[in-house]
């Protein structure tokens, strides 16, 4: 996919330093300019001189995705920078309860839902006049002339396929992002955004290593023991890579997904068949 986004803007909200700096670069890489938005500025500066020094164009803008105000003002950031929007990312996380439901309290279940689907809803409400005038004056460069179109993608979970303990808080996030996804689609189909959510199983970086370090320690052996034991539950025998997870998210905002919309992805290696 090289150059599949020249001169396209893509705005990642929640970029964090291991998925949402791996795609921030991927997109850059591909010629987009990024503009990579979360709570913490240091981090995106680090992000933005990363992309910078290697060639590309990127801008920081810190945003808190439960607050419509600085939503609004993260819009009208980017409309500094440009008069449209090819593709938005929303990966904004908190690390969720862990706690059974009947200990869990609701202000923790509300925060989650806040975040995760509350906060897509106003960053795509906001985003939407820029997405569409993507859609509406990109030039078309398919032989076929297919519509040109703008890109939503949101980051979904795969615990949205199992019922396991102490996932439900974060599973009824997750899902109801999913549903969003679906309704979005319906809706801003017929202006030209394309709306789908990528549905991630472990993601094996420094953050899920560090968690296998502390059950190693915490149960003996070693972080590839916890590592092999996991992995015996996927077809493929491993865990998804930073890497893995961003190649469909680079898909979904391609040209090569312009009929997809609607959709949810799910990339865990073979654990969940859906």
């Amino acid at each position: 996919m090289s150059d599949s986004l020249k001169g396209k803007t893509i705005v990642i909200v929640g970029a964090g330093p291991g998925f949402g700096r791996t795609l921030a670069l991927r997109a850059a890489e591909e010629g987009a300019t990024v503009v990579v938005a979360a709570r913490t500025a240091s981090r995106l500066d680090e992000m933005v001189d990363e992309i910078r020094a290697a060639g590309g164009t990127a801008h920081a803008a810190t945003v808190d995705a439960t607050d419509p105000e600085s939503v609004r003002g993260l819009r009208e950031t980017v409309a500094q920078h440009t008069d449209a929007v090819h593709g938005l990312v929303y990966g904004a996380f908190a690390v969720p309860s862990m706690k059974p439901l009947a200990q869990t309290d609701h202000e923790q279940i509300s925060r989650g839902i806040d975040l995760s689907v509350l906060g897509a809803l106003r960053t795509t409400q906001e985003f939407t006049p820029l997405l569409e005038a993507c859609a509406a004056t990109a030039d078309v460069e398919q032989t076929d002339a297919v519509p040109a179109s703008s890109s939503v993608v949101m980051m979904a979970s795969a615990v949205i396929h199992h019922s396991r303990e102490r996932y439900a808080g974060y599973k009824i996030a997750k899902t109801a992002l999913v549903a969003l996804g679906h309704s979005l689609a319906t809706e801003l189909g017929p202006r030209g955004i394309r709306v789908n959510t990528v549905a991630p199983g472990y993601i094996y970086g420094d953050t899920l290593r560090s968690y296998f370090e502390h059950l190693a320690t915490k149960y003996g052996g070693t972080v590839e023991d916890v590592y092999a034991h996991t992995a015996e539950k996927m077809d493929l025998r491993r865990l998804p890579s930073e890497r893995e997870i961003v190649d469909p998210v680079m898909f979904l905002l391609s040209a090569a997904a312009s009929a997809v919309t609607g959709q949810t992805l799910t990339v865990d290696c073979g654990e969940f068949h859906t």
